[in-house]
C-alpha cells in the first residue's frame, strides 16, 4: 500500500493508476485516508493529466461499492433514469420522470446538488416545505415499489466516495473532468440497480462541456463504462447556449415545473428536449414500441394530468404537501424584491452569456460559493425571453427574484451583461444536436 501522497504522484505525472491503487484513493474518501488536500490534490491530478478507459471503469465501480448497491427483486417492470450533467435553467428531471413513471416504469432517481453555476435538482426540490430529499433506504425503496417514482439526494448509503468528491470537485475547479463526471454519474446511477439510462449531456457556454468535440467524448465515455457495467444506456446531447426554459433558480424553477406538467405553459425548448428523453427511456424500457408509440403515450400522460398527478403524489410521498400542484406558491418561499429587467437597446437577442446568469443566480445565493453554504431558495430570474426574440429599448428581458434592491439591482444589470443585443440574429443553436448511442 502507497502513502496518499504517493498516488497523487503517479498521477500528477501521468501514470496509469493499477485497479488496487485506485481502490486505496476510494476507501481514503471513505475512511478519510486522503484528507480533503489530498483529495483536492488528486481529483486535480486526475482533471490535468486525464485517465484511460480501464482506470474509469475501475474508479466508477470503486466508488459504486463503497456503499449499498439496490436490487429490486419486487418490482414487476423496467427501472429506467436518467441524468443531466447540468446547466442554467436545466428542470428537466421534475416533469421527465414523472411522465415516464405515469407511462409505467420504475424510476429511482439520485439527484446532486448544485455544482459550479449550475442548479441541482436536490437544492430545488428543497425549496417545497416539508420535502425530504434524503429518506431512508427503505423508504426511498418502497416510495417506488409503490408509485413508481422518488427522486431524493445522493445518501451516505449509495456511493459516499463519490459524495465527498463531488463536494470537493465544486470547490477546487475540477468539475469539467471527463473521467471525474463519467464515474460521479456512473457510481450512484449503477448502484441504484438501474435496467437503463439516458444520459443529457449538455453542450455550450452554459455548460461544463463548451465544445461540442468534448460533449461527444463525455457521451462516449458513459456509453462505454456504463454498458460495460451491464446498464443500457443512450446520450442526448443537448444545446446549453442559453437558459433552458424561462427560469432560472431553485422555489421558480419548482413553479415553470408545475406550469409545464399541467400545461398552464410550456417553454418550446424545454419540451423538446423532455420528449426526446421519455421517447429513449420509454424505448429502452419497452414500454413504447417506436417513438411514434412513445410520443403518443407522453402526450396522454400529459393531456390527461397523470403526470401532473405522478409528479404529486410523489412530493407527497416524500413528506411535502399533498396539493402542491394545486397551489405551488402556498408552500415555497418568495424573494423580498421582483424587480423587471429592461433592455437598453433595441435589436434582436442575438445570444446570451448562460453561465454569467448562472453565476448571478449563485451571487444572488441561489447556489454556492463553499459546499457548506446555505442555498437562498427564493432568489433567480424567471421570464427569460428566448435567443432571437425581437425587443425594443424598455422591454422587460427577465425578472430577478432577489433578498434586497442592491442585490437585485447588481444582478438585473448582470443579466444585461450577458445578453447580446444586435441588429440581426445570428445562427441558431439546435436544441437537440445528437443521440449518441455507441
Amino acid at each position: 500500500m502507497l502513502l496518499p501522497q504517493e498516488i497523487i504522484r503517479l498521477k500528477r505525472d501521468g501514470k496509469s493508476l493499477s485497479a488496487a491503487q485506485i481502490q486505496q484513493f476510494v476507501d481514503g474518501l471513505v475512511d478519510n485516508g486522503f484528507n480533503d488536500a489530498q483529495a483536492g490534490a488528486m481529483a486535480m491530478a486526475i482533471f490535468q493529466q486525464g485517465m484511460d478507459t480501464t482506470e474509469i471503469t475501475e474508479l466508477t465501480l470503486a466508488m459504486m461499492r463503497s456503499g449499498q448497491v439496490l436490487t429490486w427483486p419486487e418490482v414487476d417492470g423496467p427501472i429506467v433514469d436518467k441524468h443531466s450533467t447540468g446547466g442554467v435553467g436545466d428542470k428537466v428531471s421534475f416533469m421527465l420522470a414523472a411522465i415516464v413513471a405515469a407511462c409505467g416504469a420504475y424510476v429511482p432517481m439520485i439527484s446532486g446538488r448544485g455544482l459550479g453555476h449550475t442548479g441541482g435538482t436536490a437544492d430545488k426540490l428543497e425549496s417545497i416545505a416539508g420535502f425530504n430529499v434524503a429518506p431512508s433506504i427503505e423508504q426511498f425503496k418502497d416510495i417506488v415499489k409503490r408509485d413508481r417514482l422518488a427522486i431524493i439526494s445522493q445518501t451516505s448509503d449509495l456511493a459516499p466516495a463519490d459524495k465527498r468528491l463531488y463536494g470537493i470537485r465544486d470547490v477546487t475547479a475540477c468539475v469539467e473532468s471527463i473521467p471525474l463526471i463519467t464515474a460521479s454519474i456512473l457510481s450512484k446511477k449503477l448502484a441504484a440497480g438501474l435496467d437503463g439510462l439516458v444520459m443529457d449531456v449538455k453542450v455550450g457556454n452554459g455548460a461544463m462541456m463548451n465544445k461540442l468535440d468534448d460533449a461527444i467524448a463525455l457521451a462516449k465515455s458513459i456509453n462505454r463504462v456504463s454498458n460495460q457495467a451491464g446498464v443500457v444506456t443512450q446520450t442526448v446531447i443537448t444545446d446549453m447556449n442559453q437558459v433552458l426554459g424561462r427560469s432560472a433558480g431553485n422555489a421558480i424553477e419548482m413553479y415553470e415545473t408545475v406550469q409545464y406538467l399541467t400545461g398552464e405553459y410550456r417553454d418550446a425548448r424545454l419540451h423538446e428536449v423532455v420528449v426526446k428523453l421519455a421517447e429513449l427511456m420509454l424505448i429502452n424500457a419497452k414500454i413504447a414500441a417506436n417513438s411514434a408509440d412513445a410520443n403518443q403515450r407522453i402526450e396522454e400522460v400529459l393531456t390527461s394530468g397523470k403526470a401532473a398527478e405522478q409528479f404529486n403524489r410523489m412530493i407527497a410521498a416524500l413528506n411535502g404537501p399533498t396539493d402542491y400542484i394545486d397551489k405551488p406558491w402556498a408552500y415555497m418561499p418568495k424573494a423580498e424584491v421582483v424587480k423587471d429587467v429592461v433592455v437598453t437597446r433595441s435589436g434582436v437577442i442575438n445570444a446570451m452569456q448562460t453561465r454569467d446568469v448562472g453565476l448571478s443566480v449563485v451571487e444572488l445565493g441561489g447556489g454556492r460559493l463553499s459546499n457548506t453554504d446555505r442555498v437562498d431558495h427564493s432568489v433567480g430570474f424567471d421570464h427569460i425571453l428566448p435567443v432571437g426574440t425581437c425587443v425594443s429599448v424598455g422591454d422587460v428581458v427577465a425578472q430577478v427574484h432577489a433578498k434586497d434592491e442592491a442585490s437585485a439591482e447588481k444582478a438585473s444589470q448582470q443579466f444585461l451583461d450577458a445578453l447580446d443585443v444586435a441588429e440581426e440574429v445570428g445562427q441558431v443553436n439546435p436544441v437537440i444536436y445528437q443521440v449518441i448511442n455507441d
